[in-house]
């Protein structure tokens, strides 16, 4: 790593997170939160910066462990609680509401493959308010599963090296979830607290899109990992778990957010600034019937993603207690259909805002292209024409999804 690169800065607090009790409580606290994100989203999204009290409200709010096991004192809500949850906050402010998506994520895998003392003293940390960030993916390599980020065993514990990209959320986090290969070539899962040596963090994010979602570059020179600290995230994948339907879910309830955020303009602009076509013979925007007519299918198909959502977080629900091939089948096979149509709604009501509003509603002063920004970039995270392809060789042939994070 050359000497010149320093991690980035940014004010990492002592967290005081509220632990919140159950689902209903996780829906109120959401909108909560969502009220403080929405002012100020636009101006974020234009400064690509984020002050460090809001990112502490929003993790001490308790959202960000409400996937805590009861057992572990959290809230242990339902899949569908949690795709609500997420929806909720991404219509306020969709990169904010992305930052914790990897973290319910890693928490994930400390539920799946963690040992109970493990699972104690991590589940503790994210009761107290403490902030998770992955450093998963590469770039520049194959596939996305292209991973060459090695773990080495160095006295009694580990050393990481290499150089990880779309890091979410590593700007703002108190610890970082590293995969590394092992020298059998298997998934590692270390975590890493921030401010370890041989971790540096490179807020490099420059997207045009999801502006303040910190996911940049992670650099991993030399980096000393405790055996306690490690977790084999391969076995996730060698017998059924909901793991990838889990990382999809949560992607598809954030489109869905961006979604529901760029209607909700459309709705007020053509309401309070929009003109009506002169063909029309109306005295407002929104009595024009063709306007009338665009917007009703933008609800209805806003409202029929929402509803795939929350089927989904039933099917994963459903297989929650005993997964299986077949029920973890039927859960990826149902957040595909939801991601397809969180995916189409997002982009296309992001478009018609400006169609609807009128060339007033392009004014840099509203901002509105961050909506279609945001959509357009979020929704690259996995090709949803090959969802398409999902659905529709299970209805054909019978075909189980592959299991991986992308399914």
């Amino acid at each position: 790593m050359p000497s010149e690169i320093l991690s980035a800065a940014y004010e990492i607090r002592r967290p005081a997170a509220h632990i919140i009790k159950d689902d209903g409580e996780a829906i109120a606290v959401a909108h909560q939160v969502a009220a403080l994100l929405r002012e100020g989203a636009a101006e974020r999204d234009r400064q690509r910066h984020v002050p460090a009290d809001i990112v502490d409200a929003f993790s001490n709010s308790g959202l960000w462990g409400i996937t805590v096991p009861r057992a572990h004192g959290g809230a242990e809500v339902s899949y569908a609680t949690l795709a609500r949850v997420i929806a909720i906050v991404s219509a306020a402010d969709p990169s904010l509401g992305q930052i914790p998506q990897n973290h319910y994520c890693l928490l994930e895998d400390i539920r799946l493959q963690g040992t109970a003392e493990q699972q104690r003293h991590f589940f503790g940390l994210v009761l107290q308010g403490h902030r998770f960030a992955n450093a998963l993916s590469e770039t520049g390599g194959k596939t996305v599963q292209d991973i060459r980020t090695r773990l080495v065993a160095e006295g009694d514990g580990f050393r990481i090296d290499g150089r990880k990209g779309y890091c979410t959320g590593s700007l703002y986090a108190h610890w970082i979830g590293v995969l590394a290969l092992d020298e059998q070539d298997r998934a590692q899962l270390a975590f890493v607290e921030r401010g370890t040596p041989g971790l540096v963090i490179v807020d490099d994010w420059s997207s045009i899109g999801q502006r303040t979602t910190s996911s940049g570059t992670v650099l991993l020179d030399g980096l000393r990992v405790p055996a306690f600290n490690l977790f084999p995230s391969y076995r996730s994948y060698e017998s059924p778990t909901l793991a990838g339907p889990f990382a999809q879910l949560t992607t598809a309830a954030i489109d869905a957010g961006i979604g529901r955020a760029a209607l909700d303009d459309t709705i007020a602009f053509v309401r309070q600034h929009a003109r009506p076509w002169i063909d029309a013979k109306v005295e407002k925007a929104s009595e024009d019937p063709l306007t009338i007519i665009q917007v009703g299918s933008l609800e209805i198909r806003q409202e029929a993603a929402e509803a795939l959502l929350e089927r989904a977080g039933l099917a994963l629900d459903a297989a929650r207690p005993a997964p299986d091939e077949d029920n973890v089948a039927l859960a990826s096979v149902a957040v595909a259909k939801a991601k397809v149509l969180t995916t189409e709604v997002a982009i296309e009501a992001s478009n018609r805002l400006f169609e609807l509003g009128g060339t007033r509603s392009s004014l840099t002063q509203h901002n509105f292209d961050r909506h279609w920004r945001n959509a357009r970039v979020h929704t690259l995270h996995d090709p949803v024409r090959w969802k398409y392809h999902l659905v529709g060789n299970w209805a054909l042939n019978g075909v189980k999804p592959a299991r991986h994070d992308w399914n």
